[in-house]
């Protein structure tokens, strides 16, 4: 059965353009897990430099032309680019291709599609894939169904809008955005209740795959699924969290991660799950500490932020996954503070697997829930990552 599986995985070719970037190699393999998460199988990878886009294909017409031959002979049933394509450039590379062509943004959507669980997970999905096939000519999408195999099948929350017009796509915007109104009502009401009751309000936030849920489930033990996976988590989960040290409870909201590109229909439509960030009274900025591009990945975390509107919000930095890390790259101090966008923030080195370093978390948070303007001073730890 699993070998059966294996054969009717989409093989895809990705395709990344090198426009001098120096992170080009990691954000290449950052769209190989991409599509593996997707449920697709990536045979090859084909990149070239460029100074700027081709207006008609991206590429130019020769690469084009390769493309098709690399995809020939590997048996791809789709192409996948590391970019964002604008509609005339997808359409006019299926028609010289033969075959699907996707990027980077539908990608990420599709895996939101698969993975969003709660009714107001589907609806924010949903309202984000309708407005991103509103900036496409929809017909260009019907062969996708016709197509076996490969992302562009997969079902999903708006699905059925594919082969509809613009009007009807504009139709079914209007009426996905007036659903999610009522569930933001929902939102604030819960949050106003938080409010009268004086409840500290945390929430956790951090590039996809940093280990938040993992964390999630260490403080409040949760049960939260986790996986080493991108976007395993969609849904906001919020338990309440008790604090010895401060004889009392918070409020821990895990939410969904970011990506670099995270495209801004995806943004927006994540309205009434990123209000959870917005509206805390602390953020756990959660970071790979064993990823060779923690600080770009810190970088666009905080650029989300600022385009969500809590970029201002009091953070403690989470540096997680220290079980992975090489003896020669371990802090000298698990708790430290250091500086983050013109500002001092303190920093706490754990492993939300072993659990070393989590007293001293639980610590920070009773701190800052008994006195949120205090800032802990601590040592510099002297820890400078892989990048």
């Amino acid at each position: 059965m699993h070998a059966a599986a294996q054969v009717l995985t989409p093989a895809t070719v990705l395709v990344g353009v090198d426009f001098a970037q120096p992170t080009f190699d990691h954000e290449l393999d950052e769209l190989a897990q991409l599509a593996l998460t997707a449920g697709l199988r990536p045979v090859v990878r084909l990149t070239c430099k460029r100074k700027a886009p081709d207006a008609a294909f991206f590429v130019g017409r020769g690469k084009v032309d390769e493309i098709k031959a690399l995809a020939l002979d590997k048996g791809a049933s789709e192409v996948l680019f590391d970019q964002a394509l604008s509609p005339v450039q997808q359409r006019n590379l299926e028609r010289e291709i033969g075959l699907p062509v996707n990027d980077r943004v539908f990608l990420i959507l599709q895996i939101f599609a698969q993975r969003a669980r709660s009714h107001e997970g589907k609806l924010q999905v949903e309202l984000a894939r309708l407005q991103y096939l509103s900036t496409r000519l929809v017909r260009r999408w019907s062969h996708l169904e016709r197509q076996s195999g490969g992302i562009g099948m997969r079902g999903g929350p708006g699905e059925t809008q594919i082969e509809l017009d613009r009007r009807m796509i504009g139709d079914a915007i209007k009426r996905t955005k007036q659903r999610l109104v009522k569930v933001k009502r929902q939102h604030q009401t819960q949050r106003q209740q938080r409010l009268r009751r004086g409840v500290f309000r945390v929430a956790l936030v951090g590039y996809t795959n940093a280990g938040k849920s993992t964390l999630f489930n260490a403080l409040v033990k949760a049960g939260t699924y986790t996986a080493d996976q991108l976007f395993a988590t969609l849904d906001t989960t919020t338990r309440q969290l008790y604090l010895e040290s401060a004889e009392r409870s918070v409020a821990l909201s895990d939410t969904v991660g970011f990506i670099r590109d995270l495209p801004h229909t995806l943004v927006q439509a994540f309205e009434a799950t990123l209000q959870e960030a917005v509206d805390a009274d602390l953020l756990l900025h959660v970071v790979d500490a064993a990823s060779t591009q923690w600080s770009q990945q810190t970088q666009e975390v905080m650029r989300v932020l600022g385009e969500i509107g809590a970029a201002d919000i009091p953070q403690i930095l989470v540096f997680n996954k220290l079980d992975t890390l090489p003896e020669a790259r371990r802090p000298r101090l698990l708790q430290d503070q250091v500086e983050l966008e013109r500002r001092v923030v303190p920093r706490v080195f754990l492993s939300a697997i072993t659990g070393e370093g989590v007293p001293l978390l639980r610590a920070a948070l009773a701190a800052r829930a008994t006195s949120p303007r205090a800032d802990p001073v601590h040592p510099e730890a002297g820890f400078e990552g892989a990048a």
